[in-house]
């Protein structure tokens, strides 16, 4: 008798987690998990504090704290354009990464077809499994990671229920413009099917880039999951805070499955985090401009390698092509680099359903001075190689 779940053969543990672990085993750098090395805002954290001590310590209700989701209501109707009710539109998760599984679950039946894009972020693969869903990919075209709009069309057409979007897109660094949201969109409504976005870096966008929420497009609230986070915004992935915007009907659906998996995230840290949802513009603007920075310094190194990549226009990932290198494969590269180099990358096959062996996904979310150390050893590629 098989003792494990036969769906669960479908997909590894997370390869990135592997990663750090192989890190923290040789003292290496980490690029390859994304979370940054600095603090979050001193307010922030000051917040995080007064909520202890105020008495926050049992269940908020299951779907997010009342103030929380005023609070977030207020912040994503400034960026998205769309007016958000906090007891209709908006259920709070364990982080972004239980608001995936749970929207995937709320909507998606055993059999249902799913979209996904090929490069994407590994944990889709594993959501559309334990839903008992069958995965469609849909290539991304290096260099710049672009769709065919006619293959998407024939995704559609096998009768998808749902697509996922992540956007700006993590590994690829890519910001769908809005010709290309336009283009899901009017496929999503023509076949009746439902897009589940994944927009955790929503404020990491680089010029002359923008970033455009599809649900803001005509007609496409009614059948667009948006899924978020406060991890990369406020450099606080340890709390776990991630978030649903639905609509009704959908929302419904997507607290009975959140209810049964994790109750409600953590009650002090929603209040704690009220005084975050509340920043100026200037916030945001400067995020994207330290992101900037970073992204720059980082890749000032890879130029000096002599490696290609694509430029990231958001997010804080890069995928770098290391084909010219001669190794077997990426997971040979990503073995010899941390345990050689001290700097852990992750292998970027695992983002990819076809055999794509050619790239190494990095990550820029840490201090300069991090970057720094990692660029001059990333540059003793050259003497050993």
């Amino acid at each position: 008798m098989s003792k494990i779940a036969t769906r669960l053969e479908q997909f590894t543990e997370c390869r990135i987690r592997d990663m750090t672990r192989l890190a923290q085993q040789h003292r290496a750098i980490n690029l390859a998990q994304g979370f940054p090395d600095f603090d979050p805002p001193a307010d922030l954290v000051a917040s995080a504090h007064r909520s202890l001590r105020d008495g926050y310590h049992q269940y908020s209700l299951t779907w997010g704290s009342l103030h929380f989701r005023e609070a977030l209501a207020r912040k994503q109707k400034r960026f998205m354009g769309i007016d958000l009710e906090p007891d209709r539109h908006i259920t709070v998760t364990c982080g972004s990464t239980e608001a995936m599984i749970a929207s995937m679950m709320a909507v998606c039946d055993p059999g249902d077809k799913i979209i996904l894009f090929s490069p994407s972020y590994e944990s889709y693969v594993a959501d559309a499994a334990l839903c008992g869903a069958q995965a469609v990919f849909v290539n991304l075209y290096p260099p710049d990671f672009h769709f065919d709009p006619h293959e998407l069309r024939q995704a559609f057409e096998l009768g998808a229920k749902a697509l996922v979007l992540c956007n700006p897109s993590n590994p690829t660094g890519r910001v769908f413009n809005r010709e290309e949201l336009q283009v899901i969109a009017n496929l999503a409504q023509e076949y009746d099917a439902i897009v589940i976005t994944d927009e955790v870096y929503e404020h990491i966008v680089y010029a002359p880039s923008s970033h455009c929420y599809i649900a803001s497009l005509p007609g496409m609230f009614e059948r667009t999951i948006s899924c978020g986070s406060l991890s990369k915004t406020y450099s606080i992935t340890g709390w776990r805070l991630g978030y649903v915007v639905a609509p009704p009907e959908i929302t419904t659906g997507v607290r009975k499955v959140h209810d049964f998996l994790t109750v409600g995230a953590p009650n002090p840290l929603q209040e704690a985090a009220v005084c975050a949802l509340e920043y100026p513009d200037t916030y945001y603007e400067q995020l994207s401009a330290d992101y900037a920075r970073r992204r720059d310094l980082f890749l000032g190194y890879v130029d000096k390698l002599g490696l290609s990549y694509a430029r990231p226009e958001g997010a804080y990932f890069v995928l770098v092509d290391i084909s010219g290198y001669g190794f077997v494969d990426d997971f040979s590269f990503c073995q010899w680099l941390v345990k050689e180099i001290g700097i852990a990358a992750v292998p970027g096959s695992v983002f990819f359903h076809n055999p794509v062996n050619r790239f190494v996904r990095f990550h820029f979310s840490k201090r300069d001075e991090t970057l720094v150390a990692a660029g001059d050893r990333l540059l003793a590629i050259r003497e050993r190689i």
